[in-house]
């Protein structure tokens, strides 16, 4: 008699789960990864004149774009599309992005992408600095995240923990990695 409660019982906690993961979408099959252009990071250097862009600098912006395609694409949601050389020339040659009425969406329909996105760094001095994530959607013509991290310090360690604290929190705010 307490086997056939303990059956009905189990057979309705499964019933259960099942039904609210159905409901809540989780179907057991992944979603497609989105595809994403990554365009530039930009480095604003407000005292370019006084103090150029050091190589330090210039690691640091590589070291970023890195942690960012990394994670997004780390986390399953997102695949980067290859962005050419004549196409980071294009960019780099064109005006800035997120002033430019629209070019970012311009390149990313050339390349075929759902999203686009860019990193944008200022330079204030070297203990003010500001760092701002953006993603557009491409066929919605529409900014779908921006956020930013003001930074104190430029170092490495700054940097890094900058833009993987808008990502973690903001970004993939589920994403339960370290």
């Amino acid at each position: 008699m307490a086997y056939g409660v303990a059956a009905r019982l189990l057979r309705f906690a499964f019933a259960i789960l099942t039904i609210s993961t159905l409901a809540s979408g989780a179907s057991g099959v992944a979603a497609e990864p989105r595809s994403v252009a990554f365009l530039a990071v930009e480095f604003l250097n407000d005292n370019a004149i006084y103090e150029p862009t050091s190589d330090a600098e210039r690691a640091r912006i590589a070291k970023i774009e890195e942690i960012f395609k990394t994670r997004l694409t780390e986390s399953g949601r997102f695949r980067f599309v290859e962005v050419d050389a004549d196409m980071k020339a294009r960019i780099a040659a064109g005006q800035e992005l997120g002033k430019c009425g629209g070019c970012e969406l311009d390149y990313g329909k050339t390349l075929g992408s759902q999203l686009v996105a860019w990193i944008e760094v200022q330079k204030v001095s070297n203990l003010i600095l500001n760092m701002n994530v953006y993603m557009a959607d491409v066929a919605a013509e529409k900014m779908i995240f921006a956020k930013s991290a003001d930074m104190r310090n430029n170092t490495d360690e700054s940097w890094s923990r900058s833009i993987n604290y808008i990502v973690k929190n903001y970004l993939l705010p589920d994403d339960l990695q370290g």
